[in-house]
């Protein structure tokens, strides 16, 4: 088996694979207020497709495998292409991030097809909040989703909170005493300026650096955890809990250096960075392995050493802006 390295030597066997741009909400860090006009079906990858991709990219070091969106539980053959997957021997981990709307009618399928690990977008516990927050959605159905998830016993149970000021950064320690009884990791993740402008982004944004500063005040006594996975993670645990919490930082902390993934885009184009417009179609080629390695290689010829690198040396970079995409068009 071959195996992928960028421009600085980075191990990459990590795909983050979108498989729909679709979505049943419009978070306000993910989709403008109007919402997107969604691709064209023919615009989608088809389920062959995807599943010739992952194939060639086995064969090429990668071992873990991430479906994300839009909303993946909105593509009817999730568990069909789940089961695939899971037949490619060299991929020996399988996950999905989804809001969890839909997940209590389908986490017994998807645990069925293969499904090993599950991140569900949660970003508070006050149902009018999280109306606001996601526009229009349902916290009851997500919480419904969570517990179904609980009971068909996933490897690994993963809550993501995007923390945006003003909205839910009152709510940190709610989400810390969820661990208390509840076997999941609550990772908290900075607001990352995304298809919107600098200068409203900066009013929203929180630095997690406060976290630990909210433990001690409650009294709380946390230590490092090292969980399985592939996120960028910093994980603790409160003394005496079943859960555990994480802190995702992109801004404060600039976890780039340790970058090991690569995503493709639902319409077929491979990023080396989530924050630079650079892309690389590689649609035309998932059927032409030789075509097809040169493509990735080139995109990863150019993956930058880290944001700041990209911006210093905008000649390294082949589109040389933030990207076009909201988050929903990525997978995050």
């Amino acid at each position: 088996m071959e195996q992928l390295y960028d421009q600085f030597q980075r191990k990459i066997d990590y795909l983050r694979l979108s498989i729909t741009d679709r979505c049943n909400l419009r978070c306000i860090y993910c989709m403008p207020e109007e919402g997107l006009k969604f691709f064209p079906k023919d615009k989608i990858m088809s389920q062959d497709e995807i599943i010739q991709l992952v194939q060639n990219f086995a064969k090429m070091g990668i071992t873990k495998v991430r479906l994300t969106g839009g909303e993946p539980l909105l593509r009817r053959d999730l568990p069909e292409i789940i089961q695939r997957i899971r037949q490619i021997s060299e991929i020996n981990d399988i996950s999905i991030t989804t809001n969890g709307t839909a997940l209590k009618h389908q986490a017994k399928k998807l645990k069925e097809a293969g499904l090993d690990r599950l991140n569900i977008s949660l970003d508070t516990f006050n149902p009018a909040v999280y109306k606001k927050m996601t526009r229009g959605g349902n916290i009851k159905h997500v919480l419904q989703g969570i517990a179904a998830a609980e009971r068909e016993g996933f490897k690994i149970i993963k809550v993501n909170t995007v923390v945006v000021r003003g909205e839910n950064d009152q709510e940190v320690m709610d989400f810390i005493n969820y661990t208390k009884d509840h076997p999941i990791n609550v990772r908290f993740i900075e607001y990352m300026p995304i298809g919107q402008e600098i200068s409203d982004w900066k009013k929203e944004y929180v630095p997690l650096t406060s976290i630990f500063d909210k433990c001690r005040e409650a009294g709380l006594t946390y230590e490092p955890l090292s969980l399985p996975g592939n996120g960028p993670a910093d994980n603790y645990q409160i003394k005496g809990y079943r859960g555990s919490f994480g802190l995702i930082h992109p801004i404060s902390e600039r976890f780039c250096e340790s970058c090991d993934r690569l995503r493709i885009t639902s319409d077929g184009y491979v990023k080396a960075c989530l924050y630079w417009n650079e892309e690389l179609n590689i649609r035309p080629v998932i059927n032409d392995f030789a075509a097809f390695k040169e493509v990735v290689q080139k995109a990863l010829n150019n993956k930058p050493l880290n944001h700041e690198m990209a911006m210093k040396n905008v000649h390294q970079i082949i589109n040389p802006a933030p990207t076009w995409r909201h988050m929903s068009q990525i997978g995050g």
